[in-house]
């Protein structure tokens, strides 16, 4: 059991600093969904952001690297064995509707804050409560799982759809192609 909010990790013996804000973690979260990116880029953009020693680091420590990384924004937990289903939930999306019941949980104003570590962020995130995001997740999930909204949820979702859907990204690749279908 680990009672520390870790601001070193450990990569192939050797103890690196990083960048353990939660500002930092949603810049790692935006850079890995970005369609923009190559899965090499967008392992040097995490590596880059996340270490601010990574010009220092060995190549050969990489690719530890990484998975630390990936540790550490699972708050501990290894990011093996979890099931691919449609997401529910994106930072950049949904900051706005996700920072006021964070802001309420830990009683303070985060964005004020000149630090804040990601699993207390993290952990503020899982005690949100009834809130506007809860029935943005709600929603999406009924969504995803091909569920009938009830009359309530049908109405709340055309009023808020802007809230509700997640854009669909595509890649460079997948863009150009749609743009030939089109023409």
């Amino acid at each position: 059991m680990m009672y520390e909010l870790p601001t070193t990790v450990e990569v192939c013996g050797t103890q690196y600093d990083i960048r353990s804000d939660y500002r930092a973690a949603l810049d790692l979260c935006a850079a890995l969904s970005d369609t923009e990116l190559t899965d090499a880029e967008k392992a040097s953009a995490v590596c880059m952001i996340f270490y601010p020693a990574f010009d220092d680091m060995p190549h050969e420590h990489y690719e530890e690297a990484i998975r630390q990384c990936f540790w550490f924004l699972g708050g501990g937990e290894d990011a093996g064995g979890h099931s691919k289903s449609p997401p529910l939930m994106s930072w950049e999306q949904d900051f706005k509707q996700v920072v006021a019941p964070i802001n309420r949980v830990l009683g303070t104003e985060v964005r004020a804050l000149p630090y804040l570590h990601w699993w207390t962020f993290t952990s503020a995130y899982m005690e949100i409560g009834d809130c506007t995001f809860a029935q943005i997740v709600r929603i999406r999930s009924q969504l995803a799982k091909g569920r009938a909204l009830d009359k309530s949820d049908r109405e709340w979702y055309r009023q808020n759809r802007h809230l509700v859907d997640l854009p669909t990204k595509y890649t460079p690749d997948e863009q150009r192609l749609l743009s030939e279908w089109i023409r």
